[in-house]
């Protein structure tokens, strides 16, 4: 099953390099500028890992990250940060972002993919434990 991962940045170079790189791993990548559109596309969508950037023109990545784990649908994606600004910044309001990894740009690429690869397995296996005891034992 090929890895689904929404991105979610404003520089659409950068999300193109990300979209090109992370095609070249196997995933299939959904692509927004805004955050608003983010949140619409992760509860339609339900994609493996989201990559957020924070600074957004109409929703920060922080408060994208806030709604996304208030969501019962959305809760469990891991959500990546990408961000120029230091992660020391975004502390303070983890507890309630709740993501997964934070990488600061320029993105180590590799990095970026592996963990993108690895959380996705992840997933996958967790919503496939989660599926199969229900399919043994039918109600």
């Amino acid at each position: 099953m090929k890895p689904r991962v929404l991105v979610l940045d404003d520089d659409l170079e950068f999300t193109q390099l990300l979209e090109y790189n992370l095609g070249r791993l196997g995933c299939e990548t959904l692509v927004t500028h805004n955050g608003m559109q983010a949140l619409q596309m992760a509860r339609a969508e339900l994609p493996d890992v989201i990559l957020v950037d924070i600074m957004l023109p109409d929703l920060d990545g922080l408060s994208v990250c806030e709604i996304l784990y208030a969501q019962p649908s959305t809760r469990d994606i891991p959500v990546f940060i990408l961000s120029a600004l230091d992660e020391s910044w975004a502390r303070t309001r983890r507890s309630r972002a709740r993501f997964a990894e934070y990488f600061t740009k320029p993105v180590d690429l590799k990095a970026l993919g592996r963990s993108v690869l690895a959380a996705a397995q992840e997933r996958h296996a967790r919503l496939l434990a989660n599926i199969a005891p229900q399919q043994l034992h039918p109600r």
